[in-house]
């Protein structure tokens, strides 16, 4: 029986429900007709929510432009995206922007997925900028119909507090995985549960990450082993299994790769299993 993203439960992004599995589409830049296969694999899987920004592209093409042809229009789909610091069209990183400069990266969001709005566009925060700033312009933005809601990315709760103050949002995305829980993170995912803001860890599934615990990857291959899965599947599943607003949006290009992540979405580990994986 295949499983579908459906298994992981859903979450409402304002007033747009997904499956808490998602897809990233950070890895998408490779080979064309592959990504869009997956993309629209993804969709028959039950993926329903998106995550994807201008800055996703290689020399020979753009994560946004896979999207568009392989999903437009979108039926059914809500479709994430991200402004802020980023990169410009020659691959060189721009670390800053002004608040009144997210319009423009708006605008290419739209241009680029072929649509007259954005369902969920997240500030990426990068330096010590003004939240309230950004959320503001983008707000205005909201105001006029190009954005259906704000989230906010790269924070941690004090920011959060202020976005809160200058507009709703609807979900934090933030690094946070096995290898990587600090406990200011813990309590973001607490803080958001309460006032019904998801909570979207990228890097999920990487192991090994440059400052993580080593320990772990040892307990996530014997659990792995314990289910007859493979470590990031583990790893997916228990990221869905922090709390009820947490979504996954583990990215691949590749078919087989999507199949075992969507499939994570009906592990359930033990409590056991849980404490061994949040030690670290």
């Amino acid at each position: 029986m295949t499983v579908t993203a459906d298994a992981a439960g859903t979450w409402t992004l304002g007033d747009l429900t997904v499956n808490r599995l998602g897809f990233g589409a950070m890895r998408l830049a490779g080979d064309r007709d592959e990504s869009i296969a997956v993309l629209r694999r993804a969709v028959e899987l039950g993926v329903n929510h998106i995550d994807t920004a201008a800055f996703y592209f290689s020399p020979l093409r753009s994560a946004n432009e896979l999207i568009n042809t392989a999903l437009a229009p979108y039926d059914g789909l809500v479709i994430a995206t991200k402004v802020g610091p980023g990169r410009d069209p020659w691959g060189n990183w721009i670390d800053q922007l002004r608040p009144d400069q997210l319009r423009g990266q708006v605008e290419e969001n739209l241009r680029q997925l072929g649509q007259d709005h954005l369902d969920v566009v997240n500030f990426r925060r990068r330096s010590e900028a003004n939240v309230a700033d950004y959320i503001g312009a983008l707000a205005d933005l909201r105001d006029e119909g190009l954005i259906r809601h704000i989230g906010i990315s790269n924070v941690g709760p004090e920011a959060v507090a202020v976005a809160l103050e200058a507009s709703p949002i609807v979900e934090v995305q933030n690094a946070f995985g096995v290898d990587n829980q600090p406990a200011r993170q813990r309590e973001l995912i607490r803080l958001c549960a309460e006032q019904q803001i998801a909570y979207v860890p990228f890097f999920s599934i990487v192991g090994g990450r440059a400052g993580a615990h080593g320990g772990a990857e040892k307990s996530v291959r014997a659990i792995a082993a314990g289910h007859g899965v493979s470590p990031a599947q583990i790893r997916l599943a228990w990221t869905l299994q922090l709390s009820p607003n947490v979504l996954a949006i583990p990215g691949t290009g590749s078919p087989e790769h999507l199949e075992q992540n969507v499939a994570a979405a009906a592990i359930r580990l033990t409590d056991d299993e849980l404490a061994a994986l949040s030690d670290y």
